[in-house]
């Protein structure tokens, strides 16, 4: 599959419906809102071996997200201008490694069959890919996105576990700058079900049942040194049980994921 035609659905088409269950189901969780309008939000950014970390509170250099109403997503909803900068003892090797080029779909998921640190095994049923990254995207995110100089490609892949239970999607989205992968990862930690890269319905040969629309998830995210990783996790049935197995299971996939990024990104393979 990929983003195209043939790929995923753009927010325009039968996916809006399935953008909106979400929205209903997220105002009633419990999930903090993204930084309301004339609202400051600082963050501490923290470069090391060439990896942007982010971490509430705490001194030293910032980086500021400041929400204005300059920028409306599709779904009518005002989204925040969101500028983010580089601390002033960012590494010095951080060009030389952005100026590689971004990660490619088979580097990113070399493995069909993966098995975690753990012992999990997961089999990959889909792989996407597409330039357009806002065909992959919520429209909040899609809007966000578009603030920048630019997300260059987003990649994703649908992975199942040997039971065939669980449904995880993993999405790797590069920038060109750092500064704009801050400012998407700041923005989906703070509201993961607003800002979010959607999920990969299972191909028809891969024997999956899709998951119903509005079907509980559980969403993470990690960010390397331009790219920020997502990962969607849903029973196939769309259970809302033994959600502890289910974050296990998808932490594992986003963790897994994010470790491959980060090494070709920081130049160790």
């Amino acid at each position: 599959m990929t983003f195209g035609d043939q790929g995923m659905p753009h927010p325009s088409d039968p996916y809006a419906s399935w953008v909106a269950e979400q929205e209903r189901i997220r105002r009633k969780r419990r999930t903090r809102r993204a930084a309301a309008a004339g609202t400051g939000v600082v963050l501490v950014a923290a470069i090391a071996a060439g990896a942007v970390l982010f971490e509430g509170g705490g001194g030293g250099e910032t980086a500021t997200a400041t929400p204005l109403t300059s920028a409306t997503a599709d779904t009518g909803t005002a989204v925040p201008s969101v500028t983010a900068t580089l601390p002033s003892d960012a590494p010095t090797t951080l060009p030389s490694l952005l100026a590689r080029p971004v990660i490619r779909p088979e580097q990113a998921f070399p493995q069909q069959n993966v098995r975690l640190k753990d012992g999990a095994r997961h089999h990959r049923v889909d792989l996407a890919t597409t330039t357009d990254c806002a065909r992959g995207t919520s429209p909040e995110l899609a809007a966000l996105l578009e603030q920048g100089e630019g997300c260059v490609r987003l990649t994703a892949a649908l992975f199942t576990d040997t039971e065939q239970r669980s449904q995880v999607t993993v999405s790797v989205l590069s920038f060109r700058r750092v500064e704009d992968a801050s400012a998407v990862f700041m923005m989906a930690s703070m509201d993961p079900v607003t800002y979010q890269a959607v999920s990969l319905d299972p191909p028809p040969e891969a024997g999956l049942p899709t998951v119903p629309p509005g079907s509980a998830g559980v969403f993470r995210r990690l960010m390397t040194v331009r790219s920020v990783v997502f990962a969607n996790g849903q029973w196939g049935d769309g259970a809302e049980t033994r959600e502890g197995e289910l974050t296990r299971l998808t932490e594992g996939l986003l963790q897994h994921v994010n470790d491959t990024v980060a090494a070709y990104e920081q130049g160790d393979s």
